[in-house]
């Protein structure tokens, strides 16, 4: 009878400490990552630029290697408009029919991946904006939260201060193709003589198309 019962214990031992069982109690312990970007998407969010609030609207096009970011300042009519192509050059120009900008920049790396936060680290949960977040940090660059629930993107924060607060995110929206063309005048001979200090932060390092093409080449593979 004793025989019987030691029996039945070793085997409800040997189901409980299973290593199966193990594998799923190591699964559940591990930190979550940061979902994959869409391959299309469109973000309306406003910015906070020390101080200087901006409106931009975020394009991302990874099938076809483009991605375009919208910059408004408040109460500035003034539109500066970041175009990035994945073969490095970029396009940052105004429409003002009055007064035409445009700069152009050729660079060693293109748009970011859908993974570019692969191997972010883990700092754990926040409430951000009225929504539980997950939060990485990549590279000592950029702070970045995920809603747990939904796992949109809510907040970035840059290692310089600039904060984007997520509006609205559209993932499967595309931007019409010619609205990604960039104005006749930025395949000028003279392109480099059309920089104005007024596209501002765009071109000076300050923008969130700018600040996403500093982070280091291998960490956008």
């Amino acid at each position: 009878m004793a025989s019987s019962r030691e029996g039945i214990y070793l085997m409800a031992f040997l189901l409980l400490f299973s290593p199966s069982e193990l594998r799923l109690s190591d699964a559940a312990t591990e930190d979550p990552i940061p979902a994959d970007w869409p391959h299309q998407f469109h973000a309306l969010m406003f910015m906070n630029r020390t101080g200087t609030l901006q409106k931009l609207d975020l394009w991302y096009d990874w099938p076809n290697g483009r991605n375009f970011n919208i910059i408004q300042n408040q109460l500035d009519n003034v539109v500066t408009y970041d175009l990035e192509w994945n073969n490095g050059t970029s396009f940052f120009y105004t429409l003002d029919p009055s007064d035409p900008m445009c700069q152009v920049m050729h660079l060693e790396v293109g748009i970011l991946r859908p993974n570019w936060l692969q191997g972010a680290t883990y700092l754990g949960q926040q409430k951000v904006d009225n929504f539980l977040c997950n939060v990485w940090e990549k590279v000592d660059f950029i702070w970045y939260y995920e809603d747990v629930l939904t796992r949109r993107p809510v907040k970035w924060i840059f290692y310089t201060g600039y904060t984007a607060h997520v509006m609205t995110f559209e993932v499967g929206a595309v931007l019409e193709d010619p609205n990604w063309q960039a104005p006749v005048y930025c395949f000028s001979e003279n392109e480099k003589k059309n920089y104005s200090p007024n596209l501002g932060p765009a071109v000076g390092g300050g923008s969130l198309g700018s600040l996403m093409r500093e982070i280091p080449p291998r960490e956008t593979m």
